[in-house]
């Protein structure tokens, strides 16, 4: 995997490239969500890369992307993922962001709107972390650090999958390829990665100077950002969509990944029409 040094900092990314036989294809940049990596994203690009150049980036501690000394926090994310568009020389970019990544994605939207060309929030939201969890997130996040995550694996999972998917058949190679991943990385970062979602501000009042086209997706089930969070998005950008994904927890394009490719589909070649 690929690194860009953004400031000093190395960050993973990979690239599809451009699609043969379409020069004048855009770009998609997937940024994922919390205690996962840009796989999370491996069955939408498999289907969208034949039309569009899709890459993603690892944020600090997560994926491919080694653990730094510096900020974990959403601003330096937000730097992160904007130099990295810069120094790709790629924008404007169509962005899907599903929770950590739809934090970056908001706040590029409304800061950086030059980068942008759509913006697809999938399980996120746009207000600080509910009061009433951030007690939850720092105990695990201790606890991540002191003994790993494997001890808390049982705790974690109800928040990242939804009921219907942790019962089903095809859950178990995802979840155990997850949990493997995720012991593999340095302890400290994901913990310091686990503080910066709990502790991070609200960009609610952000919201209304964002012009570009918008899909809010959700998965019914999804505990970490119920769909009351999706819809508080959705009400705050003008024109923006929302769409709820039936059967679904917080890792939308894991749990249903054909559902969430079609809408990606289908609200990209209505972006392409206007």
């Amino acid at each position: 995997m690929p690194t860009a040094l953004i400031d000093g900092v190395p960050i993973a990314y990979s690239d599809t490239g451009i699609p043969p036989g379409n020069p004048d294809a855009q770009t998609l940049v997937f940024g994922h969500g919390l205690l996962f990596g840009g796989w999370m994203f491996e069955p939408q690009i498999q289907v969208l890369r034949h039309q569009y150049r899709c890459i993603t980036l690892d944020w600090r501690g997560q994926g491919e992307t080694p653990a730094t000394t510096g900020d974990y926090d959403m601003d330096t994310l937000t730097a992160d993922a904007a130099g990295l568009i810069g120094l790709l020389a790629i924008a404007p970019v169509h962005w899907v962001g599903l929770s950590m990544g739809g934090f970056i994605g908001q706040r590029l939207a409304a800061r950086h709107p030059e980068l942008l060309r759509s913006l697809i929030l999938l399980d996120t939201s746009a207000g600080q972390e509910d009061p009433a969890k951030v007690g939850e997130y720092k105990r695990l996040a201790m606890a991540l650090r002191l003994v790993g995550f494997r001890a808390i694996q049982s705790q974690v999972e109800p928040h990242m999958f939804g009921s219907v998917f942790r019962a089903g058949p095809l859950s178990g190679p995802i979840i155990r390829d997850w949990s493997a991943r995720l012991r593999r990385h340095d302890r400290a970062a994901i913990s310091k990665a686990v503080l910066a979602v709990a502790d991070r501000k609200s960009v609610e009042h952000e919201l209304s100077a964002i012009a570009h086209p918008t899909l809010v997706v959700v998965g019914a089930d999804d505990r970490a950002t119920p769909p009351l969070r999706a819809r508080q998005i959705a009400d705050r950008i003008p024109d923006a969509r929302l769409h709820i994904v039936e059967d679904c927890g917080h890792t939308s394009t894991l749990e249903q990944p054909a559902a969430v490719t079609a809408v990606l589909e289908e609200f990209l070649a209505a972006v392409a029409a206007r």
